[in-house]
């Protein structure tokens, strides 16, 4: 009787280590204004270090001068320090800008010329 006890104690010690392993992947949330005098049509995050960016957070939308829109990056990944990727609509006199930032500290974000 006493190892069966012993054998349940040990899997449920390995199950709720295996469940706060996991748990440390939140979603990264911020809000991002653009401060701008020109429409923000393309937004990229990855993590540092990664050699590609990842796809447009905005998708179909844009974010117009003076607007705010919350970012949920939700990738799985437990890291906080990203590289961003700003791209302005064509036309703009606005040049790609990009930026390093760590967002799990970051509660906003604002963009400026």
């Amino acid at each position: 009787m006493k190892s069966k006890i012993s054998v349940l104690i040990a899997l449920a010690a390995t199950m709720i280590a295996a469940s706060a392993g996991s748990s440390h992947a939140e979603d990264l949330s911020f809000k991002l204004t653009n401060g701008t005098n020109s429409v923000l049509a393309r937004f990229y995050s990855s993590p540092t270090g990664v050699d590609e960016w990842e796809e447009d957070v905005f998708g179909d939308d844009v974010l117009n001068p003076g607007e705010s829109m919350d970012i949920t990056i939700a990738d799985g990944r437990t890291v906080c320090k990203y590289d961003m990727r700003f791209e302005f609509e064509e036309g703009s006199n606005l040049a790609t800008t990009e930026d390093t930032q760590d967002l799990c500290a970051m509660g906003s974000y604002t963009i400026h010329e």
